[in-house]
Protein backbone atom coordinates (compact mmCIF):
# COMPACT_ATOMS: atom_id res chain seq x y z
CA UNK A 1 0.00 0.00 0.00
CA UNK A 2 1.36 3.43 -0.88
CA UNK A 3 1.84 6.18 1.68
CA UNK A 4 -0.81 8.29 -0.08
CA UNK A 5 -3.49 5.58 0.17
CA UNK A 6 -2.64 5.01 3.84
CA UNK A 7 -3.17 8.71 4.51
CA UNK A 8 -6.46 8.82 2.61
CA UNK A 9 -7.68 5.79 4.57
CA UNK A 10 -7.22 7.75 7.83
CA UNK A 11 -8.56 11.14 6.83
CA UNK A 12 -11.88 12.91 6.47
CA UNK A 13 -12.57 16.42 5.26
CA UNK A 14 -12.83 19.28 7.74
CA UNK A 15 -16.66 19.05 7.80
CA UNK A 16 -16.32 16.06 10.12
CA UNK A 17 -14.97 18.33 12.89
CA UNK A 18 -18.12 20.48 12.99
CA UNK A 19 -19.98 18.31 15.50
CA UNK A 20 -17.23 18.06 18.13
CA UNK A 21 -16.28 21.73 17.74
CA UNK A 22 -19.92 22.73 18.29
CA UNK A 23 -19.32 21.95 21.98
CA UNK A 24 -17.16 25.09 22.17
CA UNK A 25 -18.53 27.29 19.41
CA UNK A 26 -22.14 28.28 18.89
CA UNK A 27 -21.61 29.12 15.22
CA UNK A 28 -21.06 26.76 12.31
CA UNK A 29 -17.31 26.70 11.72
CA UNK A 30 -17.02 24.60 8.56
CA UNK A 31 -17.54 27.76 6.45
CA UNK A 32 -15.14 29.86 8.57
CA UNK A 33 -12.03 30.96 6.71
CA UNK A 34 -8.74 29.93 8.32
CA UNK A 35 -5.40 31.48 7.41
CA UNK A 36 -2.50 29.05 7.87
CA UNK A 37 0.25 30.44 10.11
CA UNK A 38 2.85 28.34 8.24
CA UNK A 39 2.19 29.10 4.57
CA UNK A 40 -0.36 31.94 4.65
CA UNK A 41 -2.95 30.18 2.51
CA UNK A 42 -6.59 30.99 3.21
CA UNK A 43 -9.34 28.39 2.92
CA UNK A 44 -12.65 27.39 4.51
CA UNK A 45 -12.14 25.07 7.45
CA UNK A 46 -14.24 22.45 5.62
CA UNK A 47 -11.55 22.14 2.95
CA UNK A 48 -8.83 21.31 5.47
CA UNK A 49 -7.80 17.71 6.18
CA UNK A 50 -8.99 16.15 9.44
CA UNK A 51 -7.22 13.27 11.16
CA UNK A 52 -9.88 11.95 13.53
CA UNK A 53 -8.13 8.75 14.64
CA UNK A 54 -5.61 10.38 16.98
CA UNK A 55 -6.23 11.04 20.69
CA UNK A 56 -7.34 14.51 19.55
CA UNK A 57 -8.82 15.87 16.31
CA UNK A 58 -5.96 17.17 14.19
CA UNK A 59 -6.74 19.51 11.28
CA UNK A 60 -4.06 20.20 8.68
CA UNK A 61 -3.72 22.90 6.04
CA UNK A 62 -4.76 21.66 2.57
CA UNK A 63 -1.83 23.56 1.00
CA UNK A 64 1.20 22.78 3.19
CA UNK A 65 -0.14 20.01 5.49
CA UNK A 66 0.88 22.03 8.57
CA UNK A 67 -1.18 21.46 11.72
CA UNK A 68 -3.63 24.36 12.10
CA UNK A 69 -5.94 23.09 14.84
CA UNK A 70 -6.02 20.44 17.53
CA UNK A 71 -9.04 19.66 19.67
CA UNK A 72 -9.24 17.07 22.40
CA UNK A 73 -11.17 16.14 25.47
CA UNK A 74 -10.26 14.66 28.81
CA UNK A 75 -13.11 14.07 31.21
CA UNK A 76 -15.01 17.34 31.56
CA UNK A 77 -12.26 19.43 29.95
CA UNK A 78 -12.02 20.45 26.31
CA UNK A 79 -8.68 21.59 24.86
CA UNK A 80 -8.37 23.71 21.75
CA UNK A 81 -5.05 24.60 20.12
CA UNK A 82 -5.24 27.12 17.27
CA UNK A 83 -1.51 27.86 17.07
CA UNK A 84 -1.40 26.98 13.36
CA UNK A 85 -4.11 29.49 12.42
CA UNK A 86 -3.01 33.10 12.12
CA UNK A 87 -6.66 34.18 11.81
CA UNK A 88 -10.08 32.58 11.75
CA UNK A 89 -12.90 34.58 10.14
CA UNK A 90 -16.49 33.59 10.92
CA UNK A 91 -19.29 35.25 8.94
CA UNK A 92 -22.18 35.44 11.43
CA UNK A 93 -24.69 36.52 8.77
CA UNK A 94 -23.69 35.13 5.37
CA UNK A 95 -26.79 36.69 3.75
CA UNK A 96 -25.65 40.24 4.56
CA UNK A 97 -22.99 41.71 2.24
Amino acid sequence: MSDQSEVSDRTLDGNAAAGPLAELFTVELSAATAVCASCGSSAPLASHVLYADAPALVIRCPSCQGVVLRYGQAGHQRRLDLIGISSLVVDLDPDTP
